[in-house]
């Protein structure tokens, strides 16, 4: 759309276990632009520069960003409103690396709160006004990083074993739990205390991704998606259990999906 426009911005390698990437967002289109955000098990800042930003939780809570926030970890999809002359720049957070900054941040509830409240500390709204003053988001990425270091703790060592497993195994917990001589419940609550989230849960979440990545790249191609095929290659039981997780993250059916695909984002692509 003329008016609007969006990238992703990369990561120095020396912050690749904090930040998967950045996202920025414009719109001076003259109109309202609305796009659904696919859940990505991330914890998210969003900075906007603009006219107040809009995000929809799945309880159709509206909340309205007019300079900073944080959100997450993103479990379902949301839709987000950017009116005209609104600008947004989010950081996605990886794997642990919200809590190595928030110690003490509740991520098992989940967020939707001013950073500045986690620290009790204003430095989050100078953060902004600063960044605010950057005309190169690359420039506003550095700014960022370089703010970052000192509130930066060292990995929790389970947190570490726990990030570096294969998220396609059902239960990494017990080769990490014998590993270190430690009860699988204890290393359970460490997983949904640095993550947010649970190994079941992110199990899940990476099957129905896999789905979501083969049906993009398949109707990309202008090809008919063949459901069966989809089931069998990610894993599910059946077309039901299909179903169930796309009602689940998406609040849509799989064909559905496919109709209005073009209107959502995929935060891992």
């Amino acid at each position: 759309m003329k008016g609007y426009t969006s990238c992703r911005i990369s990561v120095p390698s020396a912050f690749e276990e904090v930040f998967s990437h950045f996202y920025y967002a414009e719109n001076h289109s003259g109109q309202v632009i609305e796009k659904t955000l696919l859940p990505s098990y991330q914890t998210i800042m969003i900075f906007n520069f603009g006219n107040p930003a809009s995000f929809v939780s799945k309880t159709n809570e509206l909340i309205s960003v007019e300079r900073c926030i944080v959100l997450g970890p993103i479990k379902h999809a949301f839709d987000y409103i950017l009116p005209d002359g609104a600008q947004i720049l989010i950081c996605n957070f990886k794997d642990d690396a919200f809590s190595r900054f928030f110690a003490h941040a509740d991520l098992t509830q989940g967020l939707a709160m001013h950073p500045d409240e986690l620290l009790n500390q204003n430095c989050f709204t100078t953060l902004w006004s600063e960044i605010k003053e950057i005309d190169c988001n690359t420039n506003r990425v550095e700014k960022i990083l370089d703010f970052c270091k000192p509130y930066l703790r060292n990995r929790n060592e389970i947190a570490e074993q726990i990030a570096g497993s294969d998220s396609t195994t059902f239960n990494p917990i017990k080769e990490i739990s014998k590993k270190n001589k430690l009860s699988e419940r204890s290393v359970q609550l460490n997983h949904k205390k640095y993550f947010g989230y649970t190994s079941k849960e992110i199990y899940r979440y990476g099957r129905f991704l896999k789905a979501i990545q083969l049906v993009q790249s398949i109707s990309s191609g202008n090809t008919k998606v063949d459901w069966l095929d989809i089931i069998d290659q990610c894993g599910y039981y059946d077309q039901s259990q299909l179903i169930k997780d796309f009602n689940y993250y998406l609040h849509l059916s799989p064909s559905k999906y496919l109709k209005f695909q073009e209107a959502i984002c995929n935060p891992k692509s």
